[in-house]
């Protein structure tokens, strides 16, 4: 009552200043003096979306040079690019010496020469899925046709439940779905019931997703698996072989280990086996890592283990698991949305350069850099959907939906609202733009340092072989093969992986910036490439090949002991 009292007797001062007493009170009735709780607050952001995105671009492209590319064919040495990748080089070259965790050399020292040719029984054990497939290998010049290479595959889906079974009772779960698969090809004659069952156990060829200190074809010990897997625990340091042929024979199911591949060496196997240029194997999915073919004098000795003299003669070259991730600590540049990510891992400093570029970290650090520009530019009306708080909650896929927005605008925006349960009219056409140039600079990042690790790789492969044909004898069996390799002038990387496979504009991308350093560093285009090609289905092809190689190799050694030619 005390407030429109107060209210009258200041209309009716109005009225001597010439105002009608409506006009008066009305004025003063919606003025803020009058009372402001009954106004409507207007948040002020503090800078536009512009300004985000113009910072946003120079924190995740500037300091590697990759927000743009270099146009002119001429050596450019000062490439921001090519200097993260000599660094890279160098820790790279560290990491072949001593480190027990990354460099991994396989028993494989060959690359497949395409005729291997047969059918065998392949397993894939990764990080969310087994499959075992039945593959029927029939050369270099068959293999793009998809149907004729593998003839029967099941996937099982290796859930919380799975990964939490211990030691022998996961290998027991794999041993029962390896038979299942059989029973399968069996019934659809695939397989013969007869041999199956009355004959010498099925050669079977794995490939491994893990960690894995190989120390022969089929063996290796058993290394910390990680995502939280516990088939380690009670055999850590075990041999993997041996494990799961103790188990098989205990089972009843007529199958032996006979060769064993990490994946991303899989991945290198079976892009070699269609294409004579391959030397290195990408893959980029959930995480990465590529595997290279490189001459065996880069290794440190001591990282080979026991092996015999007879493996060191044959041997010029070996397949080497980099683990990628693992590199990258200290010389990689970190916006502050990464160190965010970096504070909440509950291992901040094991994989610097997965957290940067793999498909599992790619849509948190867009979760992170959203939530700044939620509250700092007004997107989505300024309100943070509750769902975005929690960690890990932009998938990567998400992400890749919403950069193809341009081509869908409609579903991605749908599918985001309904996902974050956003109100009507978000988000709205100027959220999705700005949200699509967020996530496309966060994935050039990516590509760029990617193709950074695979140029490093490639040139520290060149140096090393000049290296060996400079100190080899002319008459050495190794000469020539080492003159060829150095003679290429394709060189493949197969690939694989949800991100390469399916992010829009990202293979090409990483295409174009495997380009750049080539310029950069001097090269001709035309003289020398590394081209990108798909790797279907490379795991479980991996493992066929390299079961075949084992098999035509203890096939040979019968016919030598025979005195077969």
């Amino acid at each position: 009552m005390a407030s429109l009292k107060l209210l009258i007797i200041n209309a009716l001062k109005s009225l001597s200043r010439g105002r009608s007493f409506l006009q008066a009170l009305l004025a003063l009735w919606i003025s803020p003096k009058s009372n402001p709780n009954k106004l409507k607050k207007i948040k002020v952001f503090r800078r536009t979306r512009e300004e985000f995105l113009k910072e946003a671009k120079k924190l995740l492209l500037g300091p590697i040079g990759s927000n743009h590319f270099i146009k002119n064919s001429g050596p450019t040495p000062d490439d921001p690019l090519l200097l993260l990748s000599k660094k890279l080089e160098a820790q790279f070259r560290q990491g072949l010496q001593t480190s027990p965790a990354c460099m991994l050399p396989s028993y494989n020292h060959q690359l497949p020469g395409g005729h291997e040719s047969g059918q065998y029984l392949a397993v894939d054990i990764g990080g969310s899925t087994l499959r075992v497939g039945v593959v029927d290998l029939k050369g270099r010049q068959t293999t793009d046709d998809d149907d004729s290479t593998i003839v029967h595959m099941d996937s099982y889906k290796i859930d919380r439940n799975v990964r939490l079974l211990r030691g022998a009772f996961f290998f027991k779960w794999m041993a029962r779905k390896v038979e299942t698969s059989l029973k399968k090809a069996i019934d659809a004659g695939h397989i013969s019931k007869a041999e199956y069952e009355l004959g010498n156990p099925m050669p079977m060829g794995l490939a491994w997703s893990f960690p894995l200190e190989q120390t022969s074809p089929n063996g290796g010990n058993i290394c910390p698996m990680g995502k939280s897997f516990l088939a380690c625990d009670g055999l850590m340091g075990q041999d993997l072989g041996a494990t799961c042929n103790k188990i098989l024979q205990e089972l009843r199911v007529n199958v032996e280990v006979v060769s064993i591949v990490n994946d991303s060496n899989a991945t290198l196997l079976s892009s070699a086996y269609s294409s004579p240029s391959a030397r290195f194997g990408l893959i980029l999915g959930t995480g990465v890592n590529i595997a290279a073919h490189l001459p065996v004098n880069l290794i440190g000795k001591s990282k080979f283990g026991e092996r015999p003299d007879s493996w060191y003669e044959q041997a010029s070259h070996v397949m080497v698991n980099t683990e990628l991730g693992m590199f990258g600590r200290d010389i990689l540049p970190l916006t502050r949305w990464d160190k965010i990510l970096k504070a909440g891992h509950e291992r901040p400093d094991f994989q610097p350069l997965e957290h940067l570029v793999s498909g599992y970290y790619l849509g948190e650090v867009f979760r992170i850099a959203l939530l700044e520009a939620i509250k700092t530019t007004g997107l989505l009306g300024g309100k943070i959907p509750p769902l975005l708080l929690d960690a890990y909650s932009m998938d990567t896929g998400t992400m890749s939906l919403i950069i193809n927005g341009r081509d869908a605008r409609g579903k991605a925006e749908a599918v985001f609202s309904q996902l974050y349960h956003l109100p009507a009219g978000y988000p709205s056409t100027e959220d999705m733009r700005f949200m699509q140039q967020l996530a496309g600079y966060i994935a050039q990042r990516s590509a760029s340092i990617v193709a950074a690790s695979v140029f490093a790789l490639w040139e520290l492969k060149n140096e090393a072989e000049q290296n060996v044909l400079n100190n080899l004898e002319p008459e050495s069996p190794f000469s020539e093969e080492t003159a060829l390799e150095l003679m290429m002038e394709q060189t493949t990387v197969g690939y694989t992986g949800s991100v390469l496979e399916c992010f829009p504009g990202y293979k090409e991308t990483l295409q174009r910036y495997l380009d750049q350093l080539m310029m950069s560093s001097g090269h001709d285009l035309k003289g020398r490439r590394i081209d990108l090609v798909p790797a279907k289905e490379s795991s479980l092809l991996g493992a066929a090949v390299s079961l075949a190689g084992v098999v035509e190799e203890e096939r040979m050694g019968l016919n030598e002991k025979k005195g077969i030619a």
